[in-house]
């Protein structure tokens, strides 16, 4: 009906929903503002309220889920979390609605299944995914009139850009619910206003996706178009903006970013037409904002299957990290070296073109090209590449991060997870010079000069440099754990006593070349000694072990108090699974107290 929204109003949320009063106890009705020829009454009677879903033009869609959080009911037996409401930063913890009292399973209330799903359309890595995923339309309950009930304050518009499965505890009993980190978008330059007619149109059966979408706010939009890299970008923020814009002027027609969701087909000299140097100056990077551009890298598709060509460049780049080398290089020296590389692990079906990912990179903000003459830059291709031979890798700050052997860790397998899962693992990494990464254990020394021996069967002698392990340690910490394993308390029973094993938590092999010592070890079955050096499980920052596959849970790491387990050691085997979310503060925390108990 044409009605807005705007950040900081007060509406009133009575028991009389009567839509046609605009007024109630001196507070915009929420009921007027959000009434709807298309929409049923919108619910706030809940923390997780969704629209009903409708199907439009064979696209199947929910218009938007209102999100209510109520800080004075938090700690609770109704409600025993507490919400995180930092919208200066745009950032927002929202806890579902599993509760103590609930026998069903976690995941399945109301409002956790419908945040769940709404995460899986956040997570979208196409923008036709993206172009249907619901909003999220925040509220925080306030009080006014001297009352704490009826109510809310409208926050904004956000997307669930990660979430957590949680213990929590109300009553003295413990029980499990999801935590979501929600992105808070920035709303400036609709004057801080959501109009309501966005929320209609995509709840409107005559309505496509795409139409809807431009009357959405401009940094859903980008959101849409861009996916999670431009989240840093497009988040509410208190500070100043830098992009000469003033905060709450409203945009006007010609100002207005045109969609490009679904480009018209262009022709073969015109694809790499934009010059991807030209995006505005650089945010500072950070190890999270490396991994969140990596999983959102623009890739072509060809029946149904990603392409390899940028994820392939960009580990090329993270091998001369690894090997020391400069990360800028001539084109010619990459068209040999990562040529090769595209030709042995691309598709099948793929033409090998190195000069597409040595540009095209660009828009990733982790790849510089340098050397290319301004005039020339409207058309790039292979041929002008050969003529000017510029420089290409990765940027000086990707690079500088990737030199931390947890983030290097973290980034390779990162790409290897999201990209080139169907790729010979063990093959790649030793193509690349970066043997070990796909392993916890890591690889030991090659054999120096062999030497076959004749017999029955093929013997051969060789002098090689081994690792030698302390074989007293090791009977310790099994020791201590009685042979039992840590993951799943297991003791093997043998012929003449019990069986386990020890196994390293950064591996001793190339390149993790982790210290053998009391710390760096944990007693498992064989089972989950594969599954630990194949990467399949990991240990969170609580404790648990997960399935790196879809962050399971699959237990409790079982401690003993004479066996300090390193968590930096731990935090450099998540870096090999792409489980290593530490915040800095935290990690500095833990180095600290692993720096305690090494002096004790």
């Amino acid at each position: 009906m044409g009605s807005q929204l705007r950040l900081g109003e007060v509406l009133r949320s009575a028991k009389n929903r009567d839509p046609s009063i605009p007024l109630i106890d001196g507070y915009p009705n929420i009921h007027h503002v959000t009434a709807s020829r298309v929409l049923a009454q919108i619910q706030l009677s809940k923390g997780i309220n969704p629209i009903a879903k409708v199907r439009a033009l064979g696209e199947h869609r929910r218009p938007a889920v209102l999100i209510r959080s109520s800080p004075w009911k938090a700690g609770t037996a109704e409600t025993p979390w507490h919400d995180v409401f930092d919208l200066d930063n745009g950032y927002v913890r929202y806890f579902g609605d599993h509760r103590v009292d609930h026998t069903v399973p976690v995941g399945t209330t109301q409002g956790n299944a419908v945040l769940l799903e709404a995460l899986k359309e956040h997570q979208s890595v196409t923008p036709e995914q993206r172009a249907l995923a619901v909003p999220l339309l925040l509220f925080e309950a306030v009080s006014r009139n001297k009352t704490p009930k009826g109510y809310v304050e409208f926050c904004g518009v956000a997307v669930i850009e990660s979430h957590k499965q949680i213990e929590q505890e109300a009553n003295g009993r413990v029980f499990p619910n999801y935590r979501y980190d929600l992105s808070v978008l920035d709303l400036s330059a609709e004057n801080d206003r959501v109009d309501w007619t966005w929320i209609e149109a995509r709840g409107s059966s005559g309505v496509t996706a795409l139409d809807a979408l431009e009357l959405a706010p401009r940094s859903w939009r980008r959101w849409v178009e861009h996916g999670h890299a431009v989240l840093p970008e497009v988040r509410r923020q208190a500070t100043p903006r830098t992009d000469g814009r003033a905060w709450g002027r409203s945009i006007s027609e010609s100002d207005r970013e045109p969609l490009v969701l679904f480009p018209a087909p262009r022709k073969a000299d015109e694809a790499a037409a934009t010059s991807l140097a030209a995006t505005g100056p650089l945010e500072e990077l950070t190890a999270n904002m490396l991994m969140t551009k990596l999983r959102s890298l623009k890739v072509h598709r060809r029946n149904g299957r990603q392409s390899r060509h940028k994820p392939l460049a960009l580990l090329w780049g993270i091998s001369r990290v690894v090997a020391g080398k400069p990360h800028l290089v001539p084109w010619r020296q990459f068209r040999d070296e990562a040529g090769g590389l595209l030709a042995e692990f691309g598709l099948p079906e793929s033409s090998v073109t190195p000069e597409y990912p040595f540009w095209h990179l660009q828009a990733s903000r982790l790849w510089d090209v340098r050397g290319i003459p301004p005039e020339q830059g409207g058309k790039p291709h292979a041929a002008m590449f050969d003529r000017f031979n510029p420089e290409g890798g990765l940027t000086d700050q990707a690079a500088q991060l990737l030199s931390d052997p947890f983030v290097r860790s973290q980034a390779v397998a990162v790409l290897r997870e999201t990209y080139l899962a169907d790729v010979n693992q063990h093959v790649l990494m030793a193509r690349l010079g970066m043997a070990g990464y796909e392993t916890a254990s890591g690889v030991t020394d090659p054999a120096e000069d062999p030497d076959v021996k004749p017999g029955p069967a093929g013997r051969r002698t060789r002098s090689s440099s081994r690792i030698v392990r302390d074989t007293a340690l090791t009977a310790k910490v099994k020791g201590l754990h009685s042979d039992r394993c840590q993951v799943c308390g297991v003791q093997l029973p043998t012929r003449f006593g019990t069986y386990s094993e020890a196994a390293h938590i950064r591996g001793l092999g190339r390149p993790h070349n982790g210290p053998d010592e009391l710390p760096n070890l944990l007693v498992l079955c064989p089972n989950h000694h594969v599954q630990f050096d194949t990467l399949a499980i990991y240990i969170d920052l609580d404790g648990a072990v997960r399935a790196t596959s879809d962050d399971s849970h699959r237990g409790e790491l079982r401690r003993h108090p004479a066996h300090h387990i390193s968590e930096t050691h731990l935090r450099y085997h998540r870096a090999l699974c792409g489980r290593d979310s530490t915040d800095r503060d935290v990690q500095d925390e833990h180095s600290l107290s692993d720096l305690k108990h090494s002096h004790n």
